[in-house]
């Protein structure tokens, strides 16, 4: 549960299916640690090669360029591709994998025959997407990408399964993905659901540190920034829930909410209450574990929010608190 400033505190894809020892590289699992990004660079200790199971390239050069280092190593590593097949449910072009030029994947008309050595294909088209997303590009996938699958050992289906979320039709899911599996009897599936081990898990709490109006707006100012600590909420764009507020109605009161950058844009709104804030209020805003903390910056100074765990007696137990000296050292 991050909290905000002034509160009483607060490129690379690693998956692993089971709870797997911690390195000062990070979570490691010799059994499966899925990496992939959209280029990878020479790393002269092989700690990509070392933590991880599966490799995947995102460009057929970059795999010639990188797969002989694999086969230096004793081909410890299953090396796969990252394919396109030109569709996706997402609309926001920023989160579309499979817009027109996209820089991510490998079209079909550029893969005609695998190279020797890829032993397995990787897609990722869906954000925080359902099961029936997936069951339109598995479609997809088979029509463009049909003829390689007898030639690979496993496909990455990517991540964006939302199935922690209430309405997800998991056993769809199950059944979608038994009957590939009986299509394609000798792929093993893999699946990276990174945002639904987050989803609803935490919140990021500030506080009210002013209140300015202008032009009949109201803005209630915070202690955290949507800009810094919640760059989904302007990139995407979308409005996240808030604990207490209210639908517009008569009677309610309206108020953007404005971050604590300099930046002029770093605000969103509206949201309505049945009252009227005040300066000290707490601010809560839901569901923002998944991505609040990995994209967060420190733009002009902006401190990041403290990291606490809500024990269930209510109190919480402050876990990491930031100040200058994080600054600092980012820019040394």
């Amino acid at each position: 549960m991050p909290f905000g400033n002034h509160s009483p505190s607060y490129g690379n894809i690693f998956r692993t299916p089971q709870p797997a020892p911690y390195t000062k590289h990070g979570w490691h699992s010799r059994r499966w640690a899925v990496r992939h990004t959209p280029t990878h660079r020479p790393i002269p200790s092989g700690i990509s090669r070392q933590y991880s199971s599966h490799i995947t390239f995102n460009s057929l050069t970059q795999f010639e360029r990188f797969y002989p280092q694999v086969v230096a190593d004793g081909n410890r590593v299953s090396c796969g591709l990252r394919i396109n097949p030109e569709y996706s449910e997402v609309e926001t072009d920023l989160y579309n994998p499979c817009a027109p030029g996209s820089r991510l994947g490998i079209t079909a008309d550029k893969l005609p025959e695998l190279p020797q050595g890829v032993e397995g294909l990787h897609f990722h088209t869906l954000c925080e997407s359902t099961s029936y997303d997936l069951e339109k590009t598995l479609a997809q996938v088979e029509d463009r990408f049909g003829h390689l699958l007898p030639h690979i050992k496993w496909l990455n289906m990517g991540g964006g399964h939302l199935m922690t979320r209430k309405d997800y039709d998991t056993a769809h899911l199950i059944n979608l993905l038994r009957g590939f599996k009986q299509r394609h009897p000798g792929l093993e599936i893999i699946l990276e659901p990174g945002s639904a081990f987050a989803w609803q898990t935490g919140t990021l709490v500030s506080t009210i540190v002013d209140i300015v109006e202008n032009h009949s707006i109201k803005t209630a100012i915070l202690d955290v920034s949507f800009a810094c600590h919640m760059p989904d909420c302007l990139e995407m764009p979308y409005k996240p829930a808030i604990r207490g507020s209210v639908e517009p109605a008569p009677g309610t009161y309206a108020y953007r909410m404005g971050g604590n950058s300099c930046l002029s844009g770093d605000y969103i709104g509206d949201w309505h209450f049945d009252h009227e804030l005040q300066i000290g209020d707490r601010i809560i805003f839901e569901d923002m574990i998944h991505y609040t903390t990995v994209k967060t910056t420190m733009f002009n100074g902006i401190p990041h929010p403290s990291i606490a765990c809500l024990k269930s007696d209510g109190k919480a137990e402050i876990w990491r608190e930031y100040d200058y000296y994080d600054y600092k050292t980012r820019m040394d």
